[in-house]
Order: structure tokens, then sequence, then C-alpha cells
């Protein structure tokens, strides 16, 4: 296993981090046999573990909670705030008042005293930046977080979030948590120089592109859309849908190109985002053991510039096959009020 610096943090990370998010009734529902993984994972050298409260409300970080006794100290433990947690107002964002109430619970569920990465899962319109930087900045004084960062954010509230740090002498968002894959490459655009230009580590996640490149889902062939990912968005993976057709075709590219150099497509799609030199770290969320141990042997795979081209010849640089932000897109998307003004504002304007 090979390891990295965490941005500025003075942490150092496997280049595989454990994703848990398949720990839970909707994934994995043997707690015991999520143990059992997560304890092979740690003896195969992997020390970064990933987690967020609302997966499965609160069930994942349970899980991890019970793996990590008497090996807490060996491991470099990251969890997430934002989304809704059970019911009630004032339940979820990015508020000083939440953030104070979601970081005790996931320390209870965790079992642990504190938490080495603390991260805002989703960006929060309602609620100022500074009011997160602050509250943010009294966890790692009152020693409940080593360091904090942010997922999935655009580029320009990372530098926006920055600025502010700098401004009002807060602490900052030492790490980046994107989706990445070589179906979804748009990050490189901006994302991941901005990322670098701040010194942020940056910890992929979707490496597989949801599913996509696991070679489960093949060109004509049948696809299931009752069972699995397609279940959660079966307009993702129907054939005929011009989108999903340029997906499929680069697959059977992609399959190729992993035969020619002996690894398997998962081995060859982790390997492609861990070679770009922004990223610190992958995330891998497997949900059997049998999938822990085949991506887990890729971990030493190298890519070679040739292999590099050659995908690049299939996925242009800073290309979207598909939008990875599809199965949860932003606000300022998907809630008309942040798009549009009021009636009577554009009526009499």
């Amino acid at each position: 296993m090979r390891y990295r610096p965490l941005g500025g943090t003075g942490m150092e990370v496997s280049v595989y981090c454990l994703g848990t998010m398949m720990f839970q009734a909707v994934g994995n529902p043997d707690h015991d046999d999520c143990v059992r993984i997560i304890h092979t994972a740690l003896d195969q050298g992997i020390n970064f573990v990933d987690t967020a409260d609302m997966y499965g409300q609160g069930e994942s970080e349970e899980i991890v909670g019970k793996a990590l006794q008497g090996r807490r100290d060996d491991v470099v433990l990251a969890t997430k705030v934002h989304f809704k947690m059970g019911e009630g107002r004032n339940r979820s964002g990015n508020s000083r008042r939440w953030i104070l109430k979601a970081v005790d619970d996931s320390l209870r569920r965790l079992n642990t005293d504190w938490i080495d990465l603390y991260q805002v899962h989703r960006p929060d319109p309602s609620t100022d930046i500074e009011e997160t930087l602050s509250v943010l900045s009294d966890l790692v004084h009152q020693g409940k977080i080593r360091a904090f960062g942010c997922s999935t954010f655009p580029a320009e509230e990372i530098v926006e979030a920055q600025h502010v740090s700098e401004r009002r002498s807060l602490g900052r968002f030492r790490t980046e948590q994107p989706p990445y894959s070589i179906l979804a490459r748009g990050i490189e655009a901006s994302l991941l120089p901005v990322c670098q230009r701040y010194g942020m580590g940056v910890l992929v996640w979707s490496p597989l592109a949801f599913g996509f490149l696991t070679g489960k889902y093949r060109k004509n062939q049948p696809i299931d859309l009752a069972t699995g990912r397609p279940t959660i968005r079966p307009e993702l993976f129907d054939p005929t849908n011009a989108e999903n057709a340029a997906k499929l075709d680069a697959v059977e590219q992609l399959v190729e190109l992993a035969e020619s150099i002996g690894c398997t497509l998962p081995q060859l799609a982790v390997a492609f985002t861990v070679a770009h030199p922004a990223v610190t770290s992958a995330i891998i969320g497997p949900r059997t053991m049998q999938q822990l141990e085949d991506l887990l042997k890729g971990a030493a795979l190298t890519l070679d510039d040739a292999t590099l081209d050659r995908i690049d010849e299939i996925v242009p640089p800073g290309a979207n096959l598909f939008n990875p932000h599809a199965a949860s897109p932003p606000r300022t998307l998907t809630d008309p009020a942040l798009r549009r003004r009021p009636l009577a504002e554009r009526a009499a304007n």
C-alpha cells in the first residue's frame, strides 16, 4: 500500500481509502461481516476510513465504531455532516446549531473521542460560509476534530471559503471530496487545479462511476433495472438513452485496455484516479469481502503514460460522459426559488 500526505494536515493516508456507505441496511446489513471487511482492509495497509452520519442514519458510523475498537490510534477516521438526520426542523445543513449537535452524535456512534477529518458533505446556500468555518474552527480548538474539509463543493465556493478563512483568521478547508472517474473527468478543468493551488488534499468518490466501471454493465447485454444500482436511478442505465450508450461504448474500450495490461476494469478505474497529481486518495466502497479483495489486488498498480494516453483517447481530459452529480444534484438546480426571481419582482423590473 502506498501513502501520501493529506493536504497540509501533517497526516499520512493510504492511497486507497475505505468508504463505508455500503455498511448499512440497504447495502450489507450484517454488522459482523462489515467489521471483518474493515479489519481486512486495515490488515492490508489501508489506514484511512471514510463514513458519514447520513449513511443508514448513523448505522454505518456505529459499525465503524465497533470495528475500530483497539485499533483507533492507527486509523485516520473521516466522517461528514450536512444531510437530514431524523424528523423535525434544524436537523441538517451547515449551521453552528446543527454541527455542534451532529458532531457529538457522530462521536458517540463512532465510540471515539476525536474525528481526524470532519467534512461538510454539501454546500448549504442558507448558511453563511463564515458561520460554518467558525464552528469548525472551534471544534478543532476543543479537540473534537483534528482537521476539516468539504465534499462536492464547486471550485468557486472553495475559493470563497479560503478567502473567508484568511480574512477572518479562521481554520480552513484542508480537503475536498469530489466525484471523479474515467467517465466523469470534469473536475480536471478547474476543481482539481484550485485544490492544488490551496494545498488541499483530495479524496475522490465514485471512481467506478456509479457502477459503470465494474464491468457488470456491458454493451449489447441485458441490464436488470430491478436490482442493484439501477433501482436508484434506472434512467442512468437505460441503454436506449444516447448518453448511456456512450458510456457503454467507452466501457468496451476500457475493458479491452485493462485486459491488455493484465488487470481488471475496476483496478484500472481506481488506478486512473490516483494518477492525477492533485488526488491524495481514492475511496473504494466494497459491499462484500470479495469486492474488497478484488480491488486490493490493484493497490500497487501504476499506469504508464501509454495507458493514460489511451484513456485520454477514449474519454478526453475534462470531459464528462455522464453527470456525476445525477444522484444528488445541487439545490441551485433543483430548487426553482434559487434560480427565479419572485414573480412580483419579475413583473416590476
